[in-house]
């Protein structure tokens, strides 16, 4: 950064490096899924997810309203931040496509892969495969079209002086 920096009118400086966001999206467990409602709204809740191939992979039951949703409109956010973790103050979000799977193979395999990524390879991971594995459990996978990055640490970082200068004035 060339000038000194005045306010956080523009947060563009302040990218999220490759490195941090591959961190990020590996061990952060939970993301905030966005989808739109039937008038337009949008709509987020907390989900667990798996970051795999490039994409996200995650899970509700079909009676979820946002499975009807994105069966109607397949575009969708999702934003991940490593607030309590050492990745404080990054974020990533991603509009994206989602995909609606109901197939056996998708739900075996994401099944073990969201409870060995949430508890390690335990009698209860195996034990959280099968509460997942019920009647209308469904598979979202989210392929992600656009990126928003975002290091928080790194603006603190370029102002932490101008703000201790500016906390001494007022």
């Amino acid at each position: 950064m060339s000038e000194e920096a005045t306010d956080y009118e523009d947060v563009t400086i302040y990218p999220l490096d490759d490195n941090d966001e591959q961190l990020l999206l590996d061990q952060a467990t939970e993301c905030t899924f966005i989808w739109a409602t039937r008038e337009g709204w949008p709509v987020g809740v907390i989900m667990n997810y798996v970051w795999h191939e490039g994409r996200f992979w995650l899970t509700a039951t079909d009676q979820r309203k946002r499975i009807s949703a994105v069966r109607r409109d397949d575009r969708v956010s999702i934003c991940v931040n490593g607030t309590g973790f050492k990745l404080n103050g990054r974020t990533v979000t991603y509009a994206g496509r989602c995909i609606v799977h109901d197939d056996e193979p998708t739900r075996t395999w994401f099944y073990e892969a969201l409870s060995r990524k949430l508890m390690g390879d335990t009698a209860v991971s195996r034990g959280f495969e099968q509460f997942l594995d019920s009647p209308r459990r469904v598979v979202l996978e989210v392929t992600p079209e656009r990126r928003i990055g975002f290091d928080g640490q790194k603006m603190m970082g370029a102002t932490a002086s101008k703000l201790a200068e500016l906390g001494k004035q007022a």
